[in-house]
């Protein structure tokens, strides 16, 4: 009768345990969820890229539970202001951890393995293994990450422009550029795109190369129509400000006080499915290494 009434309140003692545990991990269960992570925009128009996202992800994988976080603390504080609330990745997992999540494939949207893909790797690493919370999460890789991507985007990106080439003499891309060593992921694209078309050229607003330094090579071949395309996900404010605007110091003013003809195509690259679709075959990756 005292070895029942001992293993009775030990057996009490286990169960109040495991009831304070997050109950889907107290069942024993699974869930899958997939958290999307982007740098951000504040820009109305340039949410269709996003937007494209989203839907192509949602056909992708149709029974599974997708939300978003954007690693610029600026651009979430901006939108906060106009009534629109986004979490950062950490808030986005530690949600997901309270909703039940154990198993979660955060797949970067970032163009280049730079800073904030960097930081977005060390937040995920932390999730891993949170006491009731997610049991693993892992990130899925950039746009460019291996040399597949590479090639694959350099293909598809000039695919993408056969209408508007026409009649153009060269295009320039406008990539954001970064002192972070991944810079070098913009001339590694050069050196795939001209392998294709010799008259394209990658440029960075804030890396190398700079505008500066191609416009010697656009005149030297004496081009006299230069397209102009965002090598962003979205056409946001570089694409918008800093490439197509009116101001001096822009890329298309730029252009024009050399004599050059200049068309501008405000459209990101999360705007073209198969480019998208290089990102969900990353998340596809992701969600294969989670374990079964």
């Amino acid at each position: 009768m005292k070895e029942f009434k001992s293993y009775l309140k030990s057996s009490l003692f286990l169960l109040i345990i495991v009831l304070t545990i997050n109950p889907v991990q107290a069942q024993g269960k699974k869930k899958t969820g997939i958290l999307l992570v982007t740098f951000g925009t504040s820009i109305p128009k340039a949410q269709k890229a996003f937007d494209n996202i989203d839907e192509l992800v949602n056909k992708s994988f149709a029974n599974s539970d997708i939300r978003w976080a954007y690693t610029s603390k600026f651009i979430r504080k901006k939108l906060k202001r106009k009534g629109i609330s986004i979490d950062s990745p950490a808030e986005a997992l530690a949600k997901m951890g309270e909703d039940g999540f154990t198993h979660v494939a955060v797949q970067s949207l970032h163009m280049i393995p730079g800073l904030e893909y960097d930081n977005l790797v060390k937040i995920v690493s932390a999730f891993n293994k949170m006491p009731k919370g997610i049991e693993v999460a892992l990130t899925g890789t950039p746009l460019m990450y291996k040399h597949k991507d590479m090639e694959l985007f350099a293909k598809r990106i000039l695919s993408n422009l056969t209408k508007e080439r026409q009649n153009i003499d060269a295009v320039v891309f406008m990539g954001h550029g970064t002192h972070h060593m991944s810079n070098i992921y913009y001339p590694a694209l050069q050196y795939y795109a001209s392998q294709i078309d010799k008259d394209v050229y990658i440029g960075t607003v804030e890396g190398a190369p700079m505008l500066s330094d191609i416009i010697p090579t656009l005149k030297a071949k004496k081009y006299k129509r230069i397209l102009l395309v965002p090598l962003m996900s979205v056409a946001g404010d570089h694409a918008i400000n800093d490439m197509s605007s009116d101001e001096k110091d822009s890329w298309k003013s730029q252009l024009k006080n050399e004599g050059f003809e200049v068309d501008c195509l405000l459209k990101g690259m999360a705007e073209y499915d198969n480019i998208v679709n290089i990102w969900i075959q990353h998340l596809q990756e992701t969600l294969y290494k989670l374990p079964r």
